[in-house]
Parts: C-alpha cells; sequence; structure tokens
C-alpha cells in the first residue's frame, strides 16, 4: 500500500512539474530572444540616420553583428540593422560586456534545457523505459 502510494504521489509530483516546464517554454516562446533587446538592455543607445550620408554609412556596416570602432580615441560598438528598424546601435566598452554576460546567461540557460530534454527531466523523453516509481 505504501509503495503504491509514493508511486502515484511521484507521478502526480512528476506531471505538475512537466506541466509547469511546458508553460515555461511557451511562455518563453513568447518572448523570442531577440539581440536588439539585449542590447538596449545592456544599455546601447539606438540611432536612427537622420542623413543621407549616415543611412549610406549603416548600409555599409556588416549587417546584424556588434563590432568595435574607434571614434575620438575611444572604442566604441556599433551593431547594424539596416532591414528590421534601420537604425545603428551604439554602446560602450562598460555596454559592450554587460550585453557579452546577458548573452553568456542566455547560452548557459540553453544548454541547461538542452541536458534536461536529453536525460529524461521532461515529460516527452523517457521514451520506451516510462516513468520510474519513486521507492
Amino acid at each position: 500500500m505504501t509503495t503504491s502510494w509514493r508511486w502515484t504521489n511521484g507521478l502526480a509530483c512528476r506531471l505538475a512539474a512537466g506541466l509547469l516546464a511546458l508553460g515555461g517554454c511557451a511562455s518563453a516562446s513568447q518572448r523570442p530572444f531577440a539581440t536588439e533587446n539585449v542590447l538596449s538592455a545592456a544599455g546601447f543607445q539606438m540611432q536612427l540616420p537622420d542623413t543621407p550620408e549616415r543611412l549610406a554609412s549603416l548600409r555599409t556596416l556588416p549587417p546584424r553583428r556588434v563590432l568595435p570602432r574607434t571614434r575620438d580615441g575611444h572604442v566604441e560598438y556599433v551593431y547594424a540593422d539596416p532591414t528590421r528598424c534601420g537604425c545603428l546601435y551604439v554602446g560602450t566598452e562598460a555596454q559592450y560586456q554587460q550585453y557579452r554576460r546577458y548573452t553568456l546567461e542566455k547560452q548557459l540557460a540553453d544548454e541547461r534545457l538542452d541536458t534536461a530534454r536529453t536525460y529524461g527531466y521532461g515529460l516527452d523523453t523517457w521514451g520506451e523505459w516510462g516513468p520510474w516509481p519513486l521507492y
């Protein structure tokens, strides 16, 4: 009787955890990890080209890549987005380091999620083994 209760209780806990995890995945997919959002969160400033010369300059930069450039003896980082917003994101060294921290945290979180899925911590990965009873 005790073993049956533990197994049922364990199964209920695993189902609840799985449903919570699936709910988290759904909300995460609704908020995509966009580079532009991370740059803004790190403090980069969005600049719109207000002259034809700046627009032409924006189009010459490699699109959607964070690149260093020296301006007035200081290094700043730029990210050109000529297709989506038609703008340039500009940030300092400190803001670039914050951007790198955010992207590293995202990469680690993705790796943890992949590991959890690979080793059967989700409802859809039990495969032919089935859920194990908790003794």
